[in-house]
């Protein structure tokens, strides 16, 4: 009975260091995956949400000015 439970311990022991394995793996593969994806994403000129809230804040205000003067141009227009 001493070597079935040895054969067992055998095992085990090979399953357990086979799901640490797996475990690397499968870390490494995400990070080659999310860096191909960033690479992907650079190449096609995508913009970041940082930059596109930039963008976006700027035309907002550049929309507010163009209306405070087309006011103030109808204004001197009346006159």
């Amino acid at each position: 009975m001493q070597t079935r439970s040895k054969v067992f311990d055998d095992i085990s022991q090979l399953m357990t260091n086979a799901m640490g394995v797996a475990q690397g793996a499968k870390a490494e593969a995400e990070t080659a995956m999310s860096s191909m994806i960033d690479r992907w994403l650079a190449d096609r000129d995508f913009v970041t949400r940082e930059e596109f809230d930039a963008v976006r804040t700027m035309a907002q205000k550049a929309r507010e000015e163009n209306e405070a003067l087309k006011a103030r141009l109808d204004a001197l227009e009346k006159k």
